[in-house]
């Protein structure tokens, strides 16, 4: 199962390509910020991630919930964010 994540920007981290460092539930990876930057994303901002990609942007309380109704779904949302732990995107 592939699941839309909430994750939040900590530091863009290569601004020509689009790359942000994100921390999703204290996992820290790279996500491509291409397609909500007209959003104006800056560290601190939320995202919601699906494949490597930030879809859109959520505010805090939005993502916080998220959080809470997938850490409900259990092994599916455990094992999601095990695959994020092992992908890298540079």
């Amino acid at each position: 199962m592939c699941l839309g994540i909430p994750g939040q920007i900590i530091a863009i981290v290569d601004d020509a390509n689009h790359i942000a460092k994100v921390d999703v539930s204290g996992i820290r990876r790279n996500v491509n910020i291409a397609l909500v930057r007209p959003d104006g994303i800056e560290p601190g901002d939320w995202v919601l991630i699906h494949v490597g990609f930030a879809m859109s942007k959520i505010d805090e309380q939005e993502a916080r919930e998220t959080i809470r109704t997938l850490q409900e779904l259990g092994q599916a949302y455990r094992d999601e964010l095990q695959m994020l732990h092992q992908s890298q995107i540079e």
